[in-house]
């Protein structure tokens, strides 16, 4: 029988690879619930996760298709989850890992079916609806929401910052901003990611207090909700993905090659597995659960994220923004 359930968006993506091969080969008991945006074999990067489930023949694991650039596909995926957990076909949820991401750089804007940015709608907003759909399908005593951050969200925390991520006074702006001036593409798309991951943040966080004096989550007090920054992954897809060409060429004959002599001067320079491995540990070991353990994370490390992050009203509205949008899209279906 599962030990329990675990869901993983962006489980064809790099770091989704890396953690399903990680946690097939250590916690084989669970099920995994893996999402991606296309699930035919004939998709290039779902057959990586093809390849690798077919290594364990034991692996107890359903591929669902979800599209998080629409909140109608979030809200079905869900409630199909939600009916599995409650009719007994899967066990209750151990773990939710927010790890699908999605930013436009030299491509500018771009807007999601439902009309709102892509950085803000995949990264946090989507995530966000999934979460609290899903909340009352969890492990009441062991359950855990592990959203994925980046050192984008702090101010000066990224070389490749051009413009500080600053949550703006009107949160409609996150939605549909202002179009990017010419030139300033790459440097305010990456600001837009870095605001998304900032959202995820201080998420995790209102989510915490909330699971603790909300009455609505009062049976899930247990639940502990982290954030991780997993590193600069040097072998991922999304750093030669709608980037400037000196990334490529950056990361193929620089980062990727020497990561293991750059890593002594820039210790956040990571592989895929070891980022896998670390996702792993915050995701099922004891040792991270527990909602007095700390609730971000660089790599294994407890740390602070950005002295925004912590704004505990901003947090709040950004909370009760991000419901009366999830209600505004889903009552319109």
């Amino acid at each position: 029988m599962s030990e329990g359930t675990i869901v993983l968006t962006g489980a064809n993506g790099t770091l989704g690879l890396a953690y399903v091969a990680e946690t097939l080969k250590y916690y084989p008991n669970y099920h995994l619930v893996l999402t991606v945006r296309n699930d035919k074999k004939t998709d290039i990067n779902t057959s990586k996760l093809y390849t690798i489930l077919s290594r364990f023949l034991v692996a107890k694991y359903s591929i669902h298709t979800l599209d998080l650039a629409s909140l109608d596909s979030v809200s079905s995926f869900a409630s199909h989850l939600t009916l599995q957990v409650s009719s007994g076909a899967l066990r209750p949820i151990t773990v939710i890992i927010c790890n699908a991401f999605a930013w436009s750089l030299i491509s500018g804007i771009k807007l999601t079916s439902d009309g709102y940015e892509l950085s803000f709608q995949v990264n946090y907003l989507a995530h966000f609806v999934l979460v609290l759909q899903l909340l009352k399908s969890m492990d009441k005593m062991r359950g855990r929401v592990v959203g994925l951050s980046s050192d984008s969200h702090r101010p000066g925390g990224s070389h490749a910052e051009v413009f500080p991520p600053v949550l703006p006074n009107d949160f409609e702006a996150l939605l549909k901003p202002p179009a990017d001036e010419p030139g300033k593409e790459v440097g305010r798309g990456f600001q837009r990611y870095g605001v998304s991951k900032l959202c995820v943040i201080m998420f995790i966080y209102e989510l915490n207090r909330r699971l603790q004096w909300d009455s609505t989550y009062e049976e899930l007090r247990a639940i502990k909700a982290l954030a991780v920054d997993p590193g600069t992954i040097t072998d991922s897809r999304a750093l030669v993905r709608d980037v400037p060409g000196t990334w490529s060429l950056g990361t193929k004959y620089v980062l990727n090659p020497l990561r293991p002599l750059l890593k002594y001067a820039m210790p956040e320079l990571r592989s895929s597995s070891i980022a896998g491995k670390i996702l792993v540990e915050l995701s099922l070991k004891e040792a991270y659960g527990g909602k007095h353990m700390p609730s971000y994370y660089e790599g294994l490390m407890p740390t602070k994220s950005s002295r925004e992050s912590y704004h505990q009203a901003k947090a709040a509205k950004l909370w009760d923004f991000s419901v009366a949008l999830m209600h505004r899209v889903l009552l319109d279906e």
